[in-house]
């Protein structure tokens, strides 16, 4: 996380896909199998309301993925936060697909510490990376914080956290804190920037904010126009017009 006064997460994530294509890039993010979910129930958000009822993360769980999101892309005058947006929905059903669950992988040991130009090379599938994450962190939080997990701590010393683990100044019990923070905020970005039929990225806000066309036929002529806006609203996979 920046030191930036104004906005700094926002600008952060958005310099960090300046050289991605966005329709190869969001695509590729959100990889595949991505599971239907209709249910509701009432999840707290900034600037309205996204009701889902999570079918992967248990309630404790939950607290922890909206408060984390909510700091990593904060709704701010530039465009909708993550929980607005609805990427706690989508996390919850990526992490029910079979990309999250490592079928798609070769999972086999040996399971060795690696440099990054390597990769992960761990044992855990994404999604408990993400799971067994959330518990050493809130862990960490109710040792650290007189009892109090993540979600229980004002916006400030969420914040710390977050940065401390993404430098790896944190000592997690089961996992380095610095691939647990990356993958979360890889899939929050994925979230934030997907199609919205995958749960996040709701009415287009990202799309919107960014200027992205999204699923429209043909705007080659617009690929390499720096200082000008595309003219027109995004499409979705399903045919909306944002």
């Amino acid at each position: 996380m920046s030191d930036d006064q104004q906005s700094p997460s926002r600008r952060r994530l958005i310099k960090s896909l300046v050289f991605v294509p966005m329709g190869a890039g969001a695509a590729a993010a959100i990889h595949q199998g991505l599971p239907n979910a209709n249910a509701t129930a009432t999840a707290p958000a900034e600037g309205k309301p996204n009701p889902y009822t999570p079918k992967f993360f248990n309630a404790k769980e939950w607290k922890f993925v909206i408060a984390a999101v909510d700091r990593l892309i904060p709704h701010d005058e530039h465009g909708p936060g993550a929980v607005e947006s609805g990427v706690p929905e989508f996390l919850d059903r990526h992490m029910q697909s079979p990309y999250a669950s490592g079928s798609i992988w070769y999972m086999q040991g040996p399971f060795l510490e690696a440099t990054s130009d390597f990769g992960y090379q761990g044992k855990l599938a994404l999604k408990d990376i993400i799971r067994v994450g959330i518990a050493n962190v809130d862990a960490h939080c109710v040792k650290t914080y007189s009892g109090k997990a993540f979600a229980d701590l004002d916006v400030r010393m969420q914040e710390a956290v977050l940065k401390d683990l993404e430098g790896g100044k944190i000592k997690l019990a089961d996992i380095s804190s610095k691939t647990f923070f990356a993958d979360f905020l890889a899939e929050t970005r994925a979230g934030y920037f997907s199609d919205p039929s995958h749960g996040g990225n709701k009415d287009m806000g990202a799309w919107k904010m960014i200027g992205y066309p999204g699923m429209r036929g043909d705007y080659l002529e617009w690929v390499k126009i720096r200082d000008k806006p595309y003219p027109l609203g995004p499409v979705d996979l399903a045919g909306r017009r944002g």
